[in-house]
């Protein structure tokens, strides 16, 4: 057959068989009959499947064909950060810590995306998704706790933390050295990760880390009993979109507010983590302490 199948491609032509040793039956007669159509020969198809069969061409779809990727989004490995001379760190945002060698200062390095962290899509100003302040303000007690430092006496929020879809970030905490008065300096930068290295990091927090007072915390005794009482309960039913009327859009996993009770100027709430969320290795999920912050619109 194979003079034959050569001799036919030499002019342009095709040799198909009809039957095939252990696979015959008219399958393999029309698979042959569809490879001769295929190459732009005609065939009586009436013919072939008898045109009083009934047999039609189905029509095509008159939509797009919708496309959708299956792939499962896994966490790039970290490696083995010890074996390059860098400290593991527990953070979800931050992979690494590094101590300085030129006085005392520290360094810790992360990675940020909207596909390690998808949750975070869930929290948008006009459009745009935010990183919460509460999640740079765990960063910054992370950060603390690394040099061991227990608050962070002061953070000031300079500029949102932009994600976007296509455009991972990288994140940087520097540590300073200690100040006379103990405390630490401490800044939050990023930069997206496909920018070339000469690309300006952009500053979005500033503060300083340093050791809780002696003094005893205020005690909250009318929170022993739930709800407190002499309180009023505030109908949650449509709050949320009170927010999104001034451009705050918070999805699922930012409304962790469950309850809410009023005493004249003096609000509660009570805040649960949502299931679709799990706690990780966050010192306080921002999700949940930016849920506590909406308790603040009970008292407007």
């Amino acid at each position: 057959s194979m003079p034959l199948t050569d001799g036919s491609a030499d002019r342009g032509g095709i040799v198909v068989g009809s039957l095939a040793r252990r696979s015959g039956g008219m399958a393999q007669l029309f698979r042959n009959l569809g490879l001769l159509h295929v190459q732009g020969h005609d065939i009586d198809w009436d013919q072939v499947l008898g045109a009083d069969t009934g047999s039609c061409l189905p029509d095509l779809p008159t939509y797009a064909f919708q496309r959708e990727p299956y792939w499962m989004d896994t966490p790039k490995p970290s490696g083995d950060l010890r074996s390059v001379g860098l400290e593991v760190s527990e953070h979800p945002w931050l992979g690494a810590a590094l101590a300085l060698a030129d006085g005392e200062g520290h360094l810790l390095t992360g990675r940020l995306s909207l596909t390690d962290q998808p949750w975070l899509a869930e929290h948008a100003a006009f459009g745009t998704v935010l990183v919460p302040g509460t999640g740079l303000l765990d960063i910054a007690l992370t950060a603390a706790h690394h040099v061991g430092a227990d608050t962070v006496q002061e953070l000031t929020l300079l500029e949102p933390l932009v994600l976007t879809d296509e455009t991972p970030l990288r994140i940087q905490v520097t540590i300073g050295a200690p100040t006379p008065h103990g405390t630490r300096p401490l800044t939050i930068h990023s930069r997206a990760e496909s920018t070339p290295d000469d690309t300006p990091w952009r500053q979005h927090a500033a503060g300083e880390l340093g050791h809780a007072e002696s003094a005893t915390a205020e005690s909250f005794t009318e929170l022993a009993q739930w709800p407190v009482l002499g309180t009023e309960r505030v109908d949650l039913d449509g709050f949320y979109d009170a927010f999104r009327a001034r451009g705050l859009e918070y999805g699922p996993a930012f409304q962790g507010l469950t309850e809410l009770w009023r005493d004249g100027s003096t609000a509660y709430g009570l805040v649960r983590l949502p299931d679709s969320l799990a706690p990780d290795d966050f010192g306080i999920h921002p999700a949940l302490l930016d849920a506590a912050l909406h308790t603040l619109m009970g008292v407007r």
